[in-house]
Order: structure tokens, then sequence, then C-alpha cells
């Protein structure tokens, strides 16, 4: 009862409307109109005054044209479209608000990887001329870029990056932080939350907390006893994001529930999304609206992805998530042909090596969709996205695949892809790769989330357990799911040998690698490691400066490594975990380093800057 009154105060303080109140009115879609929203309240305008007067002059020292040409000339240009003409009038309406709040949660993406990031793109956007800084910005996502060397430096004139981020203080260290949560291991679950930031238990921050309570009363309500928790804090606590960034939630929300009301009478099941994605965002809580999103029969030609998911940007601990929005228009007709094709995933469960047994939904939700517009850490040419992360949803409402058509199966990425396989591998390899074999292997990388161990052996959280090496070794976990479906699924009728030899061609160029990659690197070190391990099985060899594939080793070698990940994940031992990755991550400039320097001569971009129409960019 106490939850169900909590949940009525809310929604009257929210003011959310009802699902009767939808507007059909279809302005034009485009940046302008998304601006036209309503502003910023004046405590947060003022703030960012204030910050900006003590700023350095962000351009003091920046990047030359001269210095940025070459990440500019190995840069990539993709420009997304969209059928607007399909979207019905309140679509269009509706696709205007997300966007503006789109526009909102990457400035807080911005904000959550530097503390000047926000200020730096404003001095960007006022300064005439400096195209090579806004390109590399928008290329970079901030203001720190990774150069050729794959090394991570300033090209403005902003404080050096640490693994805090913006997340945790700027002076905390992994050791001092760990310390504190020795000493205080109630506070431990609340620090390390996913949509927490932590503080310096400052007079300053305190004050600066109670005050942005102060003037949203309605997180008073959502979040109780967080006062007090705040009034009495010491050393370090953790601040919720709706709290942290509370004028930019109260926008966003404001823009979704607009949003709702706009489609609710051509998909009502997303507008229910919509909607209670707009009260998560205010709890921090997204069971709600991750519910709805997975289990909701959508009818219309929308989709979106909003909030805080991934955690691969936190370099101290791994486990704080950054924004993105993602809006996507379905493919219908590809989207019900994928879903036929997905086959028996039980059986695939079933057969991996590991002894737990596992129920899952044989009914993933799946579609194809285009990209209308990223934001966030989703802006890029990312292809495919399985969510939700968090394990007790998933087993009790399994998880939703967005397949990114129009840059997965993008002619000028998948160029680039062939030039780079053909400059590693032996030339009797040349034409076994092929678009369609990626597409699969992407398509079941993601479905490879939804299987294997979704807890410890000890019933414990994965990600908890292994904390900054969780992420690597899910990915990796599921790129060998996807090999290891591939003669599964062979057999069974689903792939022909052209295709299953291209998805087998698809993961040796998944793991190469064009410089050593750091270890923060979730993607580059679980690639590096599974590189190493088919070279150490033969599946691999380096001849003549070349590599050439033992086909026939394929399926042993992916599921002796299988076998390693998915015990490392079901024992939750972080240690052993880590100690995998040192033993794996070798670089040797002879044989790794002969291999990326073809791929770089071969080259012909490095980097995406990714523009779209709904942007008018």
């Amino acid at each position: 009862m106490k939850k169900l009154l909590l949940a009525g105060v809310a929604m009257m303080v929210l003011g959310c409307s009802s699902e009767n109140d939808a507007e059909t009115v279809a302005p034009d879609i485009s940046r302008e109109t998304a601006k036209q929203t309503p502003p910023e309240t004046d405590d947060s305008i003022r703030r960012e005054a204030e910050r900006a007067m003590s700023d350095p002059d962000f351009f003091d020292g920046a990047w030359s044209e001269e210095k940025a040409a070459p990440i500019l000339d190995k840069t990539m240009r993709l420009h997304l479209d969209f059928a607007e003409a399909q979207l019905t009038d309140g679509e269009r309406a509706a696709v205007n608000e997300l966007l503006a709040a789109g526009e909102r949660l990457h400035a807080l993406y911005l904000e959550q990887k530097h503390a000047q990031a926000r200020r730096a793109e404003a001095a960007l956007q006022n300064a005439q001329g400096r195209q090579h800084l806004k390109d590399l910005f928008w290329i970079m996502k901030g203001p720190v870029a990774t150069t050729l060397e794959n090394n991570r430096e300033a090209f403005l004139n902003v404080d050096t990056e640490t693994p805090a981020r913006n997340v945790y203080p700027d002076s905390a260290t992994r050791e001092s932080l760990d310390e504190f949560l020795s000493d205080n291991p109630e506070k431990r679950a609340a620090m390390l939350d996913l949509r927490a930031v932590v503080r310096e238990a400052s007079a300053e921050n305190i004050d600066a907390a109670l005050t942005a309570l102060d003037n949203h009363p309605a997180l008073d309500v959502l979040h109780p006893g967080l006062r007090q928790k705040i009034q009495n804090a010491e050393g370090y606590f953790a601040l919720p994001y709706s709290l942290a960034y509370a004028d930019d939630i109260f926008f966003i929300h404001d823009r979704l529930i607009a949003a709702a009301d706009h489609v609710a009478a051509d998909d009502i099941a997303f507008a229910r999304f919509l909607r209670l994605r707009a009260v998560d965002l205010l709890t921090d809580n997204y069971d709600g609206g991750d519910a709805a999103w997975v289990t909701g029969e959508f009818t219309g030609n929308l989709n979106a992805q909003i909030g805080s998911y991934e955690t691969y940007d936190d370099a101290l601990y791994g486990v704080k998530s950054f924004f993105s929005l993602s809006l996507l228009q379905r493919d219908k007709e590809k989207s019900d042909e994928l879903a036929a094709a997905i086959g028996d995933i039980q059986a695939i469960e079933d057969a991996l090596p590991y002894e737990a047994t596992k129920q899952v939904r044989s009914n993933i939700p799946v579609g194809v969709y285009n990209v209308v517009a990223d934001f966030g850490q989703a802006r890029g040419t990312n292809t495919a996205t399985i969510l939700p992360n968090e394990g007790h949803l998933s087993r009790q409402y399994g998880r939703t695949i967005l397949i990114r058509s129009n840059i997965l199966q993008n002619e000028q990425i998948f160029a680039e892809a062939q030039t780079a396989f053909n400059a590693a591998l032996a030339e009797e390899h040349h034409g076994d790769l092929l678009l369609e074999g990626n597409f699969y292997r992407t398509l079941w990388h993601e479905v490879g989330h939804y299987l294997g161990p979704d807890r410890t052996e000890a019933g414990g959280d994965i990600d908890a357990a292994l904390q900054d090496t969780a992420d690597l070794i899910e990915e990796m976990k599921a790129d060998l799911v996807s090999l290891f479906a591939a003669p599964r699924l062979h057999e069974a009728g689903y792939y022909t040998d052209d295709q299953l030899r291209a998805i087998y061609a698809g993961g040796i160029l998944r793991v190469l690698q064009k410089n050593r990659p750091r270890r923060d690197q979730a993607y580059g070190t679980m690639q590096l490691i599974q590189w190493n391990w088919f070279l150490d099985k033969e599946l691999l060899s380096f001849e003549d400066g070349v590599l050439v594939i033992d086909y026939a080793r394929y399926p042993e070698t992916v599921l002796s490594l299988l076998e390693k990940i998915i015990d490392l994940q079901y024992s939750g031992d972080r240690n052993a975990a880590d100690a995998f990755v040192d033993a794996w991550t070798d670089w040797d400039e002879n044989l790794h380093g002969a291999i990326a320097s073809a791929m770089r001569d071969a080259e012909g971009s490095r980097y995406r800057l990714v523009t779209y129409k709904a942007l008018n960019r």
C-alpha cells in the first residue's frame, strides 16, 4: 500500500498525462524545432554561467588543423537518412520531442565523461571557424581524442582525463575508494550503484545536493531517506542521477511525456513505455520501463533506447552506466523475417558448456531498424544492441534485440572491413568474408548475451563480482556463443556452407587489432584474448607475414575458450578473471604488430563521423 501511495503522489507531482490525451499535430522535424522546447531552469543557467567564468580559454593550445589532419583524413563520413514520409502525423510530432530529449541526454553524456565537456562544446558552437575542432569533438564525443596510436590526448585546453571520468571525484583513485568502502561496507551498494555519481562529502557538495532536492520536491517523494543520507554524509556520498542532473532529467521527462501523448493514438504500447521511462529517469529504477519495452507489442514505426545502460566508459570500477538515446524506425518486413530465422535458442542454451540449467524465452523480441538519430554513448556506428543488462530483468522479462540495418549493412563500412580482412589474411581467404555473414554473426552475438549464466554459482550478480573485468568477459562470451551456434544452425539448415564460412571469417576479422589495446578498452582487450587463443590452438597460423585459417579447428577452439569464459562468469572470481586477462593479452610486434601495420597501411578510414537527416546535420 505504501508503494501505491508513493506512486500516486509521484504521478500527481510529475503531472503525467492520461493515454486519452494524444495529440496529432505534426510540426516539421528539424534541429531548429527541437530547440523550441522549454529552456533550462534559471538555476541551471546561472550555474553554467558561473562555471564558464572560471573556465580556461579552451582554444589556448588547441590542436591546429595540421595536427588534427591525420585523424580527420582517416575519418569515414556517413549521413543517415530516414523515411519520414512513412511516419504518421503523431509519430512525426513524437520524433520532434524525442530528438530534443536525445540532445539533452547527449549533453549529459558529455558531462559524465568530462567535467568541462559541455562548456567546451558551447565554446565551439559559439566560435567562428575551427571546423577541425568541431569535427573532432563530434567524432570523439568530447574534448579528448583517441589518437592513431591509440593514446588518449586532449585536443582542447581542458583538464587531464582521469579514470574517474566525471562520475567519481577527480581526486579519487581505486585504492582510495576501496579503502573507504572497506571501512564503510554499508555504503558499498549505494556508492557502486549503476545510476549514481559519487561525490566528496564537502559542505559545498552537500549544500548543492540539498538545494537540488528543495528545487525538485518530487525527488524527495521518490527517494525516501535520501535527504537524511546527504545531510549525514562523511567522506564520500552517492547521488542518484536524477538528483545529480535534476534540471536536465526533468526536461527529458517532460519531452518523453509529450512524445507519448503524440504517439498514443498510433501505438499505445510504445506510449506506455515512454511514460514509464519518463518516471524511471526520476526514480533511477528502470524496472517498469524495461518491462514495458521488452514485453510490449509495438505496432507503430518507432522504437527507442532511452537512458543509461552500458558501463564501458567507467574506467575505475566498470559499474557506472552512461546516458544514450537511439531513435529507431522499424523495418517491419525484415523484422518479421529475422524473428522467424532465429530458431530454437533453447537448444543452443542447453548445448553450452556449463552444468547449470536455464530456461530462456524462445520468442525474443528482435527487430530490424534504421537509425533516425543516435545520442550520447550510442552515437557512432554501433550495429546492434540487446538490453536490458540487469540479470533480474532478463530473467523475469527477457531482453530486446535492436539490429541497426542502415549501419550493419552499410556498403562503405563493409568495404573498409573487407580491405582490413584482405590485408591481414592469406589470399586464399579473400573471398570468405560476406556482408550477410557479418549480419548473422552480429545477430547471434546479441542473442549470445541472453544465453549462458546470468548469475554466479553463489547466486550473486556477475557484474558486481567481476567489476571492471565484467564487460570484456561478457562481450567475449557473446562473440563465442555466436561462433558456437553457427555450426549447429548450419546443421539445422539455417545457414548454407558459404554463410557458415562467412560467419567464421567475420569471427576472425572481429579479433584483429590495428593497435595494441589499452586495458580499459573492453572490446579491444577481449578481441586480443581471442586472437591469442586462436593462435595458440592453431585455428590461426602466421605464415609469410599473413594469417591462415584452419576452418576445421574452429568448433573445438571456440568450445575450449567458451568453457573458460563461462567458468569465469559462473565462479564470479574477479582475481581469476584478471589473471586470465593478463595471461592472454601478450602482444608480439613481429606477429601482432606486423598484422596491425598491414591493416593500418591498407585502411582508408578508422574513425566515423555520422550525421543525421533528422538533425539537419
